[in-house]
């Protein structure tokens, strides 16, 4: 018999490690991760194109912002 997948397990990014002083930045930084996954969920349903184009660079600013945060730890 065939093998038959039923999925396809991802890898969620880990979240980096909370040092006592960072209880802000953490907290922004899971802003920026829900305002991330927001934009991707709506740019789509957006039905003016300069609308969209601007939620697109909007949600590219946030995630250069986000690696760039995750980069330096």
């Amino acid at each position: 018999m065939g093998q038959v997948l039923m999925g396809q397990v991802l890898q969620f990014r880990l979240k980096p490690p909370a040092a006592e002083h960072d209880g802000d930045a953490l907290d922004l930084m899971s802003a920026i991760d829900f305002a991330l996954r927001d934009l991707a969920d709506i740019t789509p349903h957006i039905l003016h194109e300069p609308s969209r184009e601007q939620a697109r660079q909007c949600r590219q600013m946030l995630q250069d912002a986000f690696d760039a945060a995750l980069r330096v730890g």
